[in-house]
């Protein structure tokens, strides 16, 4: 009896709180993949790795994708698919990201009150949901040419979750001013329940919107993503050549990224075009009113504060002054010094948000760290470098794609860019050829891997942070509402590179 009821404890205890079903999926793939692996090979074993870690990330909401892809990780290493030493070196290779989630986030925590304020007036004085869904999509664009992706998502992230908090405050029956917890609708009255779905669904919309965004500026710029510095310090392009370059590709698909935009707002397809609901307007118009009447000199001060630390962040960005992880670790210093944040424990809620996905991201290297050792890509970068012209441009684009959507488009650009370079250095291809073959590496990487949250950091960010189970963003939800894009964006982005470059 008592080992039974210690079985039944461990049973609990195992991922906690997720459902029975899960928990006996989790485990039967780490029975399998040590069988299969003796049965198959390494090689069709870490393809089978690849699809199980997908699976944990789409089951996001069910439970941390951290745990479970953290258990595969861990035996793809114990089983030899991986050595740790070839995780250490993926993860130093990426060492500016993890610097970036730790640091930037946290300094964009402290700049919320000034960009919600910001967005507040923005959200109030734009009525057409159209016009504020292309805002988003060509704010997120223009901020991520200059910044970067993960920047701009925690950005419109601590916006969004600050949106929600005060209207399911009010809808829970609370003054703005009192202890609440968003996370539970519990407490939200029956009258407010058919409003809070159909707010959570506008977020959701405006969310996807500025993702998007982020990949459409992205692509354009040296800055705009981290694959993007590599391939041209590889090509020794600066910021001013790397723009001209990508410009037959990214301008194109940037206007049909907008147009898709108002589109789905305007067809209402694909989870979209939800509007903001009088209620809630009424709610957000109040909380600014009320905001705006307690808001004193020192409140005032804050605000002068944190814009003149927004200033210095995209300045810096967009200069390049320091590694961007350094950059949001001044930010962090300059605007709590000046704004009295000194006490430990105010300073730890700034970093709850990023060190669980950058734990996270560390396990994900641990996989890249398996495709690499596997040459899980090595059949598909051979075949499209033997073909020729513009259909090799095409290849490469789609190929780049198509890995980019399954794995992390900052790995799948690394081992092209450095086959091709390996191929130009042989005399296998001319410097023409060559430039021609980046372009399409960072417009492949960039623009299809809109499909998954796996091919974007920042769109991965976006489905493991704590407002994704808010407004009910899951992993399929986010691929059904990216679709349109995807078909959209990849299209054009194909046919520019086959007939524009």
């Amino acid at each position: 009896m008592a080992t039974r009821t210690m079985a039944k404890a461990f049973s609990e205890n195992f991922l906690g709180n997720s459902p029975d079903w899960y928990k006996l999926t989790i485990i039967g793939f780490l029975i399998i993949n040590p069988i299969l692996l003796q049965i198959v090979g390494p090689f069709i074993t870490g393809w089978v790795l690849i699809a199980e870690f997908i699976f944990t990330l789409a089951m996001a909401l069910k439970c941390y994708p951290l745990q479970p892809g953290g258990l595969l990780a861990i035996e793809a290493v114990a089983l030899g698919m991986a050595s740790t030493q070839a995780v250490y070196d993926e993860t130093l290779h990426n060492f500016p990201v993890i610097l970036l989630l730790m640091f930037m986030v946290a300094g964009i925590y402290f700049l919320k009150d000034m960009l919600l304020f910001i967005f507040t007036k923005i959200l109030l004085g734009v009525r057409s949901k159209v016009m504020l869904s292309m805002l988003f999509c060509f704010a997120g664009a223009i901020l991520s040419a200059f910044l970067d992706a993960l920047t701009v998502t925690a950005v419109i992230i601590a916006v969004a979750s600050g949106f929600y908090n005060v209207y399911h405050q009010v809808a829970s029956g609370k003054k703005f001013d009192l202890d609440h917890d968003p996370s539970t609708d519990l407490e939200v009255i029956d009258l407010h329940r058919e409003d809070l779905e159909q707010f959570r669904a506008f977020l959701r919309s405006l969310m996807m919107h500025g993702a998007v965004g982020t990949a459409l500026g992205g692509v354009m710029t040296l800055v705009g993503e981290p694959q993007n510095l590599l391939i041209g310090h590889v090509m020794g392009w600066d910021f001013v050549t790397f723009f001209i370059k990508m410009i037959p590709v990214s301008l194109p698909v940037f206007f049909v990224g907008m147009a898709t935009c108002a589109m789905v707002e305007i067809t209402g397809t694909f989870g979209f075009g939800a509007k903001l609901s009088d209620t809630v307007r009424i709610v957000l118009t109040e909380y600014d009113a009320e905001q705006e009447s307690k808001r004193g000199l020192r409140d005032r001060a804050s605000l002068v504060i944190q814009a003149i630390a927004a200033m210095f962040l995209v300045i810096g960005l967009a200069l390049h002054l320091a590694e961007v992880g350094l950059i949001g670790l001044a930010v962090i210093v300059f605007a709590t010094a000046f704004n009295g944040v000194t006490e430990e424990h105010r300073l730890g809620h700034a970093f709850e948000e990023a060190l669980p996905f950058t734990s996270l991201l560390v396990v994900f290297f641990a996989i890249v760290a398996v495709i690499h050792e596997q040459h899980l890509f090595s059949p598909v970068i051979h075949y499209v470098l033997s073909l020729e012209g513009q259909f090799q441009l095409a290849a490469f684009y789609m190929a780049n794609g198509i890995l980019s959507a399954i794995s992390d488009n900052v790995f799948v650009a690394t081992v092209y860019i450095s086959e091709v370079q390996t191929a130009f250095n042989s005399g296998a291809i001319n410097r023409e050829q060559f430039d021609l073959l980046a372009v399409a590496i960072n417009t492949g990487t960039n623009i299809p891997s809109v499909a998954t949250p796996n091919g974007q950091a920042a769109f991965l960010f976006l489905l493991t942070s704590a407002l994704a189970p808010l407004i009910r963003l899951s992993y399929m939800k986010m691929v059904v509402m990216a679709f349109p894009y995807t078909v959209t964006m990849s299209i054009s982005g194909l046919l520019a590179v086959y007939y524009l470059l």
